[in-house]
């Protein structure tokens, strides 16, 4: 049985499903590089690779990107290699018996991992979960790399990427806009439902199933596009926070041994510590993708909260967007819905503290186009008033491609009283015709 007190509810549902995949990219980010890489590890700061001549480190130049395999000190980019840690100097002391002083060696910049297909080398549901979202990644990742080849620009890549994206799910994102609307229309009647039968779910929940049927609404067409994008979130992320700072991507550039896409890295000598892609956004005053673009940051105690600006737009047309959708308040409960789908938007802005700069442009990409979608499928919505406000372009607009009217219930023969049939008819059910007997005369009777 389906209890559906408002469509307001369902989509409540769907915003806390959306909230929990936020969560769970925060979770992501502590999690282990294998998610997407293999499962060797990568160097870090401080640990020099073993040393196959006195100058040989991580930091030194490795071999070209158009170096042969048949060449001795070629190396795979994949699985990511495991280096050594060396020893550690030990003090020493002179012959007077002074101690020579010892000098800390300066840490080496940090080696990010080349970018590898995750491997299924054990079963454990977060290995699972890699291999799976694996060819997702790869290719949003390819497409990424595709467009940055051609326009040498990762913030105009990652909103071409976006927008091909949202165009591909248009009639799955109409659909759930179609049956929310239909649903809102149909709150008079489920409002009486409730009233008629108060008190009684199961009652509730069998009339309410059955007025879906008469209208051929589905209160559960809504949740694809949601789903969709709670799928396409942890790959995103991946692609702005490990894509764009690996150093070899080679290894998903190239599909069952065919290169797709022919891209050139910003350092054709192939350094391990330079990133293969630019992720620096000019036009949005040299901001980087990789990381969290974070313009003030604010001490609360053992830790510091910081500030987006990209965090703080996300929110505003998100905000947006939510107030389009809802349907207007009637009553107390209705009032409460509203007031959470209020503060679920500003919750994008502690995000910001920590997501990479690149997820943040992306989802206000694909707000801006749910929010042009809905403009022209159910116009400005419950936007409007704004505290009490209503500018003169909103008033009387009408969609230009708006949504019909859910169509008229069906006629069905058990839902015509019998009041309301013709009186022949009913007489016709309800009175026994006479039977006809024969004349029998007196002649023949017997006495």
């Amino acid at each position: 049985m389906i209890h559906d007190r408002r469509p307001v509810t369902r989509a409540l549902v769907i915003r806390v499903g959306l909230l929990l995949a936020l969560v769970g990219l925060a979770v992501a980010m502590w999690l282990p590089a294998g998610l997407v890489f293999a499962a060797s590890p990568s160097p870090t700061a401080g640990v020099s690779a073993p040393a196959t001549s006195p100058t040989a480190t991580v930091g030194a130049t490795p071999t070209p990107v158009g170096q042969t395999p048949f060449e001795s000190n070629w190396e795979p980019p994949c699985p990511n290699p495991t280096p050594a840690p060396t020893a550690s100097p030990t003090p020493s002391s002179s012959t007077a018996g002074s101690p020579v002083p010892t000098t800390t060696p300066k840490p080496s910049p940090t080696r990010h991992p080349n970018l590898c297909p995750a491997q299924l080398v054990s079963i454990d549901p977060l290995t699972i979960l890699a291999v799976v979202f694996t060819p997702i990644f790869q290719t949003i990742f390819l497409a990424l790399a595709f467009i940055y080849s051609i326009t040498g620009d990762i913030g105009i890549a990652i909103i071409l990427v976006t927008l091909i994206i949202r165009l591909l799910l248009i009639p799955i994102f109409r659909r759930q806009i179609t049956s929310t609307r239909r649903m809102q229309a149909l709150q008079p009647e489920l409002a009486e439902i409730r009233r008629r039968y108060k008190g009684d779910r199961n009652k509730q929940s069998a009339e309410q199933m059955k007025l879906y049927q008469d209208r051929g609404v589905n209160p559960a067409a809504g949740c694809l596009p949601s789903l969709a994008q709670m799928l396409l979130l942890l790959p995103m992320y991946y692609v702005f926070s490990a894509g764009l700072q690996a150093p070899n991507i080679s290894s998903m550039l190239t599909v069952f041994g065919t290169k797709i896409v022919n891209l050139q890295c910003q350092d054709p000598t192939g350094n391990a510590l330079v990133p293969c892609l630019n992720s620096t956004i000019h036009w949005l005053g040299g901001l980087n993708a990789s990381q969290p673009a974070v313009f003030a940051e604010i001490p609360l105690g053992i830790a510091t909260f910081g500030l987006s600006l990209l965090a703080l737009v996300s929110a505003g047309l998100q905000l947006v967007q939510t107030r389009m959708m809802m349907p207007p308040a009637v009553d107390s409960q209705s009032r409460s819905q509203q007031q959470v789908f209020a503060f679920i938007p500003l919750l994008s802005i502690v995000y910001g503290s920590f997501l990479p700069a690149g997820l943040f442009l992306y989802w206000i990409v694909t707000t801006i186009f749910s929010i042009v979608q809905q403009y022209l499928t159910v116009g400005w919505g419950s936007l409007f008033p704004l505290f009490g406000w209503t500018p003169a372009f909103a008033m009387g607009h009408t969609p230009r491609f708006g949504i019909a009217a859910a169509p008229p219930p069906r006629p069905r023969v058990t839902d015509t009283p019998a009041s309301q049939r013709d009186p022949k008819d009913a007489a016709s059910g309800t009175v026994r015709p006479a039977r006809k007997r024969a004349r029998t005369s007196r002649r023949g009777r017997r006495r």
